[in-house]
């Protein structure tokens, strides 16, 4: 009899390991709970690392000022502090606030939903699959979030700069800009949105699927220490940045004020490398660095630690 029962019991491990496994915790992870835990990180991080977005996306507007109104982001800092004291650096956060919670909220939905059909019978998602997966969620979070939001948060920031700003809050911008162009003025350069966010998800999921499979090794049971996984989230971040900051400009420049001078993403790319060089398609490189690797360390620690919490009281099984 208790030889049945040792041969019972390589019956259970596999039961056991598919409950530990990266497929069980992919199953557990739930688009809902996804969704829930995305929105909050999205949330708490862009409270906190706003400042740099502000001075980004004023140096890449700056560029075309003759003479510019900068001379770096040292001295963007000082004019806004100066002008407008420190709350200056958070004019236009509630446009990107009300953004920011939904555009995590549907980037880690679309990526758990997708990520759980592409797991092998182990429950492993390879590197490859991680960079479809997010290639996917980014172009949702494109069309559904961040081209209307980022349309108006450029257009907020970028009225401050004018002698006599015209929009005086968020509802206010919105219905603005929405009766003067239409709703299509909320989705001025979705191509280069579409394509920049694709790829800015598609390069961070890549290399955070990496770095996970290469931490784990043959263990997928391994836990890891939220500090690694904020330090996977910055190299993932740093990787996405040099990756598509020649995007991210084009992008700026589309939804800004004077977007009306360009008639198309091309156009606008053409007339920037005729006009201004290859090299304005870094500017504002280095303020994005600091945000984007803070932005997606902060997120996906926040997140990981959120869904364990849900795990616990939301049982999805």
């Amino acid at each position: 009899m208790s030889g049945n029962s040792t041969f019972v019991s390589p019956f259970y491990s596999p039961r056991c390991l598919a409950a530990a496994a990266p497929a069980g915790r992919a199953q557990l992870t739930h688009p809902g709970k996804a969704i829930l835990a995305g929105g909050i990180a999205g949330g708490i991080e862009i409270c906190i690392t706003f400042p740099t977005e502000y001075v980004k996306t004023q140096l890449q507007l700056d560029e075309k000022a003759n003479p510019p109104k900068y001379r770096g982001i040292v001295d963007c800092v000082k004019q806004t502090v100066n002008g407008h004291g420190v709350r200056g650096l958070y004019r236009g956060l509630s446009s990107l606030l009300y953004g920011s919670i939904p555009k995590a909220a549907v980037r880690f939905g679309v990526f758990e939903f997708l990520s759980n059909k592409m797991r092998d019978e182990s429950g492993r998602l390879d590197s490859k699959r991680g960079f479809l997966c997010g290639l996917g969620a980014g172009v949702a979070e494109a069309v559904v979030v961040v081209c209307p939001m980022e349309t108006v948060k450029v257009k907020f920031i970028h009225d401050q700069t004018s002698a006599n700003p015209k929009y005086k809050g968020f509802f206010h911008g919105v219905r603005e800009i929405v009766r003067t162009e239409g709703v299509k003025g909320t989705y001025q350069g979705l191509t280069a949105t579409v394509l920049k966010q694709g790829s800015n998800q598609a390069i961070r999921f890549y290399v955070m699927t990496s770095l996970r499979n290469w931490y784990k090794g043959d263990n997928p049971d391994k836990s890891i220490n939220p500090l690694i996984t904020g330090a996977f989230g910055a190299v993932a971040g740093a990787a996405s940045v040099f990756g598509n900051t020649p995007l991210d400009v084009i992008k700026t420049r589309m939804q800004g004020l004077e977007a009306h001078k360009y008639k198309s993403t091309l156009d606008c790319a053409v007339k920037i490398m005729k006009h201004e060089g290859p090299m304005a398609f870094y500017k504002g490189t280095v303020p994005r660095l600091g945000r984007v690797c803070m932005d997606v360390a902060i997120v996906f620690i926040i997140y990981e630690e959120v869904v364990k919490v849900l795990n616990m009281v939301w049982k999805t099984d």
